[in-house]
């Protein structure tokens, strides 16, 4: 009886060629796309992120336009259930009780939200990464840093966001005009009250990787410490500040949106999400849509993005993709 088990020598032998190894982008994105929530809510951002920016070109209807001839009317889809509904059909989502085109507004109040969203949000990551990388890699600075940073974190957000807007609205108002120093303001404001998460996680990864042999490598050949904090540091703390940049866009979003509800953003004529819910909440019950509207384009958009978040998380942990 023959042994079928083939011999060492034969087990070493090459049966086919290898496979090529594949990049580091590519096993991201194989791990990515495996996360379902992930995947529609990177869908779901690039569609509202085009239609926010091409929106305006398609449908050019001013959304500050005032029509009191046609305020109060529906959505059309209402005239389904509702065949007595007042609805116009030049205005598909219907007008608010000033004439306003609902269409119009969202597309123009979610390009406003998505705008403060996103700048805030680098704005935030760039103070952030630049404390925490400055913590972790010098330690005559860290403790002052941190404790900078705690006392950040133990401030009360909401109260000091409505103090530093009613000091600085006028002043910024008179500088850049109503919306853009509106802007400027609400970007900044969430920015310094957004960073501090990143700021510590950046600090953790800088100190581990900073006693790793390459980084030692490069000081005992004379490395300056600029160079060694952007050949070999940046690099690897990249990957948490992805993922902080995915969840401080939905924090923006939100803060934004609480900041127009309250009557404290932008000027009651310029459209945004928050500022849609504020004005339909008093009508609440006879025209829900109006809440709905801006109330979904704001959860649905912190939703994907928050998915964004987790899938990203888990795409960019090696021990997660097997390796």
């Amino acid at each position: 009886m023959t042994n079928s088990a083939p011999s060492p020598i034969e087990a070493l032998k090459d049966t086919g060629p290898l496979a090529p190894p594949t990049s580091r982008a590519r096993d991201v994105w194989d791990q990515f796309r495996k996360h379902k929530g992930a995947l529609f809510g990177l869908g779901f951002l690039i569609f509202i992120t085009l239609v926010v920016l091409i929106g305006p070109y398609l449908w050019t209807v001013d959304p500050q336009k005032l029509d009191i001839r046609s305020k109060n009317m529906r959505p059309i889809y209402t005239a389904i259930w509702d065949s007595t509904a007042n609805v116009g059909w030049n205005k598909p989502l219907g007008s608010d009780q000033l004439g306003r085109d609902n269409l119009a507004q969202m597309i123009a109040g979610g390009r406003a939200s998505m705008a403060v969203g996103w700048a805030a949000m680098i704005l935030s990551l760039v103070i952030g990464t630049a404390i925490g990388v400055l913590a972790g890699f010098y330690r005559r600075i860290d403790g002052l840093l941190m404790r900078t940073t705690d006392l950040f974190l133990a401030l009360p957000i909401l109260p000091l966001l409505l103090l530093a807007v009613t000091l600085f609205r006028q002043p910024l108002r008179n500088l850049a005009g109503p919306e853009g120093g509106m802007f400027i303001l609400i970007v900044t404001i969430i920015a310094i009250t957004s960073w501090m998460p990143t700021a510590r996680i950046v600090r953790g990864d800088v100190l581990a990787i900073k006693e790793r042999e390459f980084v030692l490598a490069a000081r005992s050949i004379g490395s300056q410490d600029g160079k060694i904090i952007r050949r070999h540091l940046l690099p690897n703390v990249l990957s948490p500040i992805m993922v902080s940049a995915a969840l401080g866009l939905a924090t923006a979003i939100i803060t934004e949106s609480a900041l127009s509800f309250l009557g404290v953003g932008f000027p009651s004529d310029f459209p945004t999400w928050g500022k849609m819910l504020a004005d339909a909440v008093v009508r609440m019950e006879e025209y829900p849509e109006r809440v709905l509207l801006p109330g979904f384009a704001i959860s649905l958009t912190v939703l994907s993005v928050n998915y964004i978040g987790d899938g990203l998380r888990d795409a960019l942990d090696p021990r997660v993709r097997g390796r």
